[in-house]
C-alpha cells in the first residue's frame, strides 16, 4: 500500500513535468528528423560520379578517406560507397580482432544496422538474441525486458564474439568496387594552411606513404593517436573490466544477460555464442591485482566468486584457473569535445567514450554514422573545405539525442552499481531496483532508454525525477521523521552528484535546448554550376 502511494504522488509530479518535456522532445525531434529527411531525399550522384577536385592521383586521390576499420569505419566505408563516394579505408590491421569489447549490440543498434542495409552482419556469426537483462542483488532480482512489442520479431539485441562481426562489416565494405579497403598505419594528418589534405601513413612493407581525399574521417577507436589534432580529449578511466569466457553452462534466464550487483562493483555475465557465456567483472582502476603474478586469479576466486550466482560459479573458477582466459580492458569515459577542422571528422570512439556496462558503444557508432551519411548525401562536392565543415558542425549536434542518453546512463549506473560505505548510495542502489520492480511506464521508459530505442535526454531527465521522487518517497514512510528527512536529503544529494557533472560535460545547451544552437540550422551549401554525372 506504501509503494503505492509513493507512486501514485510521484506519478502526478513526474507526469506534469513529462508532458512538458515530452512536448519540448516532440518538436526537437520533429524538426530534427524533418531535417535529416529532407537532406536525405535531395538528388545524389549515382555510380562513381562524385566530382575531382583537381588535385592528381598520387597514390590515391579519393573523395574520402576513413582512418580505422572497425564497427563504425566500416560501416560508414560502405554506407558512402552505396552512395557512389570513391572512399579508402585503411586499416591498422586487417585481421580479425581478438577483444571483449564491442561484443553487446542493443537494439536501438540492431536498428541503425537496417538503416544502413547491414542487418545481414549479424548472421552466420552464432550471435545470440539479447532480450534485456537481470538485476541481482542480494537475494532478490529484478527483470528489465527491452520493450520490443512494436517491432518485428527480428529485431533484438545481439551479442557476439566483436571480431566476427567486425570482419562480415569488412567483407561488405570489401565487396564495392568504389571502395579500397587496405592495412596500414596512419601516423598524421597533413594539413596545409589550416585544412587537413589527407594523411600519412605506413603500409604493410613499411612504406611510408601519403593519400588525399577532399574529407578524412577520422574513427580509429579508443586508442587514438590521432584525436588530439581534431578535439580537446579528456579521458577518465574509473574502472577496469576484467573478462574472461565461461563455457558448460547456462545463464538462468534464456536470452537475457545477468548483472549481479556484487561488492565493490557489478559482474556482467552475457552469452556470446550458443556455447560460451563472457563474463566481465568491474573492478575500480585503484584496486586492480596484477594478472601475471597471480593476484587477480586469487581476487576473483576470493572476492567475487562466492558473489557468483549458483549455477554459474563451477564455470566461474574453471575459467579462472584456465591459462591465458583472463584479460583486462579499461572502461574510459570521454566526452565528445571537437574543434571544428576544415577538411577532417572524428566520429565512433575517437571521440566520444562512455562506460562499457550497458554496452551501448557500437549503437551510439552507428547512430553516428546514419546521421553523417545523411548530412553528406545531398553534397555533390566537398572540394570547399571550410563550407563543408560550418555544414558538418550540426552533426555534433544532431547527435546528441542519442549519445547523450546512452553515455550518461552508462556512465550513472556504474556508479550507482558500485558498492559504497555511503548509506545514501545503498538506498539509491535499492530505490532503483524497486522502481524497475513497479512495471508499466516505469520500468519500460527506463529499458526503453537503456537498449537505445528511446534516446532522448528529456526522457531521462523525467526518469530521473521519477525516482527521485519515489526513492525519497520510500525514505520518508510510514512517517516523515527529522532522520528520515534527512537521509532523503541525502539521497538528492547524492544522485544530483553523479547525474549532473555528466550533463554538464555532455553540453546542456545541445542535449535539452538544440534548437538555439545555431550549427543546428546549417543547411547543405548550395549547389555550383549543374555538372554531368554518371548515371
Amino acid at each position: 500500500m506504501a509503494e503505492q502511494y509513493i507512486v501514485g504522488v510521484g506519478a502526478v509530479i513526474a507526469s506534469l513535468l513529462g508532458f512538458l518535456f515530452l512536448y519540448c522532445n516532440s518538436l526537437k525531434r520533429f524538426r530534427g528528423l524533418r531535417k535529416l529527411k529532407r537532406a536525405a531525399s535531395m538528388e545524389f550522384p549515382k555510380g562513381n560520379s562524385v566530382k575531382k577536385t583537381g588535385n592528381s592521383e598520387g597514390v590515391g586521390t579519393r573523395d574520402i578517406i576513413i582512418v580505422g576499420a572497425g564497427v563504425a569505419g566500416a560501416a560508414l566505408a560502405y554506407s558512402l560507397g552505396k552512395d557512389g563516394r570513391r572512399v579508402r579505408v585503411i586499416e591498422r590491421d586487417l585481421n580479425a580482432p581478438n577483444r571483449m569489447a564491442g561484443e553487446s549490440l542493443i537494439p536501438g543498434g540492431y536498428l541503425k544496422l537496417i538503416e544502413l542495409g547491414l542487418e545481414d552482419c549479424v548472421d552466420e556469426i552464432d550471435a545470440q538474441r539479447l532480450l534485456g537483462y537481470t538485476l541481482y542483488k542480494d537475494g532478490k532480482k529484478a527483470h528489465v525486458s527491452f520493450p520490443l512489442e512494436k517491432f518485428q520479431s527480428h529485431v533484438a539485441g545481439r551479442t557476439f564474439h566483436n571480431g566476427r562481426f567486425v570482419q562480415r562489416l569488412r567483407k561488405k565494405v570489401a565487396s564495392l568496387h568504389n571502395v579500397s579497403l587496405e592495412q596500414g598505419t596512419v601516423t598524421s594528418l597533413i594539413e596545409e594552411n589550416g585544412i587537413v589534405k589527407g594523411v600519412q601513413y605506413k603500409n604493410e612493407s613499411d612504406q611510408v606513404l601519403t593519400a588525399y581525399a577532399s574529407l578524412t574521417v577520422v574513427c580509429d577507436g579508443c586508442f587514438s593517436n590521432l584525436r588530439r589534432s581534431l578535439c580537446y580529449p579528456k579521458v577518465d578511466i574509473p574502472s577496469y573490466f576484467v573478462g574472461f569466457i565461461l563455457t558448460n553452462c547456462n545463464l538462468p534466464t534464456k536470452n537475457y544477460g545477468a548483472i549481479i550487483l556484487a561488492h565493490p562493483s557489478p559482474i556482467v555475465f552475457s552469452p556470446i555464442s550458443s556455447t560460451e557465456i563472457r563474463c566481465m567483472v568491474n573492478v575500480p582502476s585503484e584496486k586492480v591485482p596484477s594478472v601475471s603474478n597471480g593476484e587477480m586469479a586469487c581476487y576473483l576466486k576470493t572476492q567475487v566468486a562466492p558473489q557468483v550466482l549458483p549455477e554459474l560459479y563451477d564455470s566461474f573458477i574453471s575459467a579462472i584457473e584456465k591459462k591465458g582466459n583472463i584479460r583486462i580492458a579499461p572502461n574510459k569515459i570521454m566526452a565528445a569535445a571537437p574543434h571544428l577542422t576544415p577538411g577532417a571528422l572524428l566520429i565512433g570512439d575517437a571521440l566520444n567514450m562512455r562506460h562499457a556496462i550497458t554496452g551501448g558503444g557500437m549503437t551510439v557508432a552507428l547512430a553516428d554514422v546514419v546521421i553523417l551519411r545523411d548530412l553528406l548525401r545531398p553534397l555533390h562536392d566537398l572540394s570547399d573545405a571550410s563550407t563543408i565543415s560550418k555544414y558538418l558542425e550540426s552533426f555534433y549536434t544532431l547527435r546528441k539525442p542519442m549519445s547523450s542518453t546512452i553515455n550518461i546512463l552508462a556512465n550513472v549506473l556504474q556508479k550507482v552499481f558500485s558498492a559504497s560505505s555511503n548509506p545514501a548510495m545503498e538506498n539509491l542502489q535499492h530505490t532503483f531496483l524497486g522502481y524497475l520492480r513497479l512495471g508499466g511506464m516505469f520500468s519500460y521508459g527506463a529499458s526503453a532508454m537503456l537498449c537505445g530505442l528511446c534516446p532522448s535526454p528529456l526522457s531521462l531527465a523525467f526518469h530521473f525525477f521519477s525516482i527521485a521522487i519515489y526513492g525519497v518517497g520510500r525514505l520518508l514512510l510510514p512517517f516523515p521523521s527529522p532522520k528520515r528527512l534527512w537521509d532523503g536529503a541525502k539521497l538528492l544529494w547524492v544522485a544530483s552528484s553523479i547525474l549532473l557533472p555528466y550533463i554538464y560535460s555532455e553540453g546542456i545547451r545541445q542535449m535539452f535546448f538544440p534548437l538555439t544552437v545555431p550549427a543546428y540550422y546549417r543547411t547543405p551549401p548550395k549547389k555550383g554550376p549543374k555538372r554531368n554525372f554518371m548515371h
